[in-house]
């Protein structure tokens, strides 16, 4: 399928009535659906860094910013990384030191984390 035509298909698919919905309400679960739909196809794109360190510099990007799913997506595809990685790392900077076993506290992945939350005001 050509561009033109995958573009006329989906306008066509969009413009079709949702039980009702307004169009912003529509607009809406298009955004949401995207998003899943993206997550749930991660194989299908780049994840090349997946399993390699990450920098502060990274960590301290991610960690200013909420943490949704469209965030995990979009620093997931930024990073080569998984989807599951970001979520993660949104985790681990919340998760107090209580609710943690022993060998997470000694995790250098955590501890890392951790440190950059604490730098960044982020409480847990």
């Amino acid at each position: 399928m050509k561009r033109k035509e995958f573009k006329e298909t989906l306008f066509e698919a969009l413009n079709n009535v949702v039980d009702g919905m307004s169009y912003d309400d529509k607009m809406i679960l298009v955004h949401n659906l995207l998003v899943d739909y993206e997550k749930d196809n991660e194989e299908k794109r780049d994840t090349s860094n997946k399993g390699s360190k990450w920098t502060d510099e990274e960590l301290k990007i991610i960690l200013s910013d909420a943490p949704t799913k469209e965030n995990c997506v979009k620093y997931a595809r930024l990073f080569k990384r998984g989807y599951g990685s970001i979520e993660q790392i949104y985790r681990w900077s919340v998760t107090t030191t209580k609710e943690m076993t022993d060998e997470r506290k000694r995790d250098s992945f955590i501890l890392q984390v951790k440190r950059i939350a604490k730098e960044l005001g982020i409480r847990g």
